[in-house]
């Protein structure tokens, strides 16, 4: 049987099958509620359950805090309603002519930034245009049904061509095609089977507030996305990047985002390295990326942050940003990536 759901404040509803979970479920319905990794990885979807009973799954004991779970906070990305629910959430207005949808797509393009990162170029069908937000991101459709999540690190374009920032997962199913050697690497003019757009990460554009974008690894791929759409609309907001890696070939792009300082008014770079040996003669920032936000900004009550990479530097971050910085919880927006994802 189904089960209703009520999403305060809007008011809205919509019905959740058997075996459903309430994000699917709102999305099928065409409300669409924060989300980002869609497997329980990265409290994207965190919302409040105010009246009902759910089953929440293993993984909202494993990311919320107590006082969280104690709250009725829950994964709306693993929640299954077993009676009528009222839930608490923010909703995101989508533009009417953003449609997920299945295609194939053609590697057109592929150029190593590192030993660990590939650089994709994928066209997708011309007949009609693929419309996104910059941050959004797409799936690859495996043969044996599994899919990997990629974020778009280049803006909507004309010719339907994406960019995307592939970091190798030695074993990962999908990863170790793209990065193999002969008969078992990818190739240019490969068919691969897409489905997108996906995810809430995204400019909001309704805001006024300077911007904080904060990425680790290739977390850079979906904020890279934003300021090249940001710098080709001349959004005229303030906004500095932290730019975060193990060591300083982890900014693959760091000469891109050097550019940005000069081409882009009101835009700053501040790359830090966490883990710089003697021998990369590293001078700029060290430690962890986020520490240096606050070390700069220590007052973030009227900023806006975008934050994408690894799920502990979200986590860090997201809760250091509110409870020292005094930023607002809801001027918090973030896409987690799941390393993890691709062994399985």
């Amino acid at each position: 049987m189904s089960f209703k759901v009520t999403v305060t404040p809007s008011g809205h509803q919509f019905s959740v099958e058997p075996g459903q979970t309430v994000l699917d479920a709102a999305l099928a319905a065409g409300i669409i509620l924060p989300y980002s990794c869609h497997n329980g990885a990265c409290s994207t979807c965190k919302g409040r359950v105010v009246d009902g009973e759910y089953e929440a799954g293993p993984h909202p004991a494993q990311l919320l805090s107590p006082e969280d779970l104690a709250a009725g906070y829950t994964l709306f990305c693993q929640a299954q309603p077993s009676s009528d629910l009222v839930i608490e959430a923010r909703e995101i207005r989508m533009a009417s002519d953003i449609q997920i949808r299945k295609m194939p797509s053609r590697v057109v393009q592929m150029a190593p930034a590192t030993d660990d990162v590939m650089i994709v170029q994928l066209q997708l069908p011309t007949a009609d245009p693929f419309r996104y937000y910059a941050g959004q991101y797409i799936e690859f459709i495996l043969k044996d049904g599994r899919r990997r999540s990629y974020s778009m690190a280049s803006p909507p374009a004309e010719n339907n061509q994406v960019e995307l920032h592939i970091r190798h997962m030695p074993g990962g199913a999908f990863t170790d095609h793209v990065f193999g050697k002969g008969a078992t690497q990818m190739k240019v003019r490969e068919i691969q089977r897409v489905e997108g757009p996906f995810g809430s990460f995204f400019l909001r554009e309704d805001s006024s507030r300077p911007i904080v974008f904060l990425a680790s690894g290739t977390g850079f791929a979906p904020i890279k996305a934003i300021i090249e759409r940001m710098a080709a609309h001349s959004a005229g907001r303030p906004a500095v990047l932290y730019w975060g890696g193990r060591r300083p070939q982890d900014l693959y792009m760091h000469e891109r985002a050097q550019q940005w300082c000069k081409s882009i008014a009101g835009f700053s770079y501040v790359p830090v390295v966490s883990e710089a040996s003697a021998q990369d003669q590293w001078s700029g920032r060290t430690g962890f990326v986020h520490r240096a936000v606050l070390e700069d900004i220590p007052d973030l009550s009227g900023y806006q942050v975008y934050a994408c990479g690894a799920p502990i530097m979200v986590d860090s971050a997201r809760r250091d940003f509110t409870q020292q910085g005094g930023l607002p919880p809801d001027e918090f927006y973030a896409d987690a990536f799941t390393s993890a994802a691709d062994l399985k």
